[in-house]
């Protein structure tokens, strides 16, 4: 005759975080134009967005060599603000949906 065999104990309650189309974060993109300097696109990423000197300096690097950057992300209407803010300071930006 065998020992007896032990039962686990399992929380009937697990919750789990789905990542679905609709609650994916949104992104910010600022595409590299021929028209603003550089030095002006890591201005607007200063003052608009609020990043220190250096981080405007690695996205605005990455927007001119790589041609675009992802600037900002989260809930669809922060991030539609942040576009509107950038297209008044003259930038090309646009947003998608992750994934």
């Amino acid at each position: 005759m065998g020992s007896p065999m032990a039962t686990p104990e399992l929380d009937e309650n697990i919750e789990m975080e789905v990542l679905t189309g609709e609650n994916l974060p949104w992104l910010c993109i600022v595409w590299d134009d021929p028209v603003n300097l550089m030095s002006y696109v890591a201005y607007v990423f200063q003052t608009v967005l609020g990043y220190s000197r250096k981080r405007s300096q690695e996205l605005m690097r990455r927007v001119h060599t790589e041609g675009k950057a992802v600037v900002s992300s989260g809930e669809r209407d922060k991030v539609e603000g942040d576009v509107k803010k950038l297209h008044t300071a003259g930038l090309w930006a646009t947003m998608q949906q992750a994934g």
